[in-house]
């Protein structure tokens, strides 16, 4: 799989520059890309996540998944929006059969993924940290 070759470490000022920071992000990710969002509620996983759509051509609003579980959108490559908040675990995510698209060619961008053990070796795991001074911090692990 391609490398990202985003910095491991980036601060966001505002949802605009989440925007233009999930953007960079996505104009880098290969069809076939997980990427897992951890952060509390309100850490910007949602806002980061529409500017992956941007870069994938998508115009349509993107809003979180929390009750729909996945939000399908199409661009140059498919967007799979996913949301594991309200699931108990992998058993879950298997019946709103949200396992099928991680290993499709679309993009999926899982909200807090913290709550599956399923997901594959080659996820893409972005941690959004809200600092004290409001500013968000976004950390990358992994496709290094």
């Amino acid at each position: 799989m391609k490398r990202v070759d985003c910095p491991a470490d980036r601060i966001s000022s505002s949802p605009e520059e989440t925007i233009a920071l999930g953007e960079e992000f996505g104009k880098q990710l290969p069809p076939g890309s997980v990427v897992a969002l951890t952060g509390t509620l309100g850490a910007g996983k949602t806002v980061f996540t529409r500017g992956i759509a941007l870069a994938l051509g998508i115009g349509e609003e993107i809003t979180s998944p929390t009750y729909a579980i996945i939000g399908e959108y199409e661009g140059r490559i498919p967007l799979y929006h996913m949301d594991a908040y309200r699931l108990a675990g992998d058993d879950d995510f298997r019946l709103a059969g949200a396992e099928e698209y991680l290993y499709g060619e679309g993009i999926c961008v899982i909200e807090w993924p913290e709550r599956l053990t399923l997901l594959p070796g080659h996820a893409i795991r972005v941690t959004i940290t809200i600092r004290d001074d409001g500013k968000r911090r976004f950390h990358r692990e992994g496709n290094s």
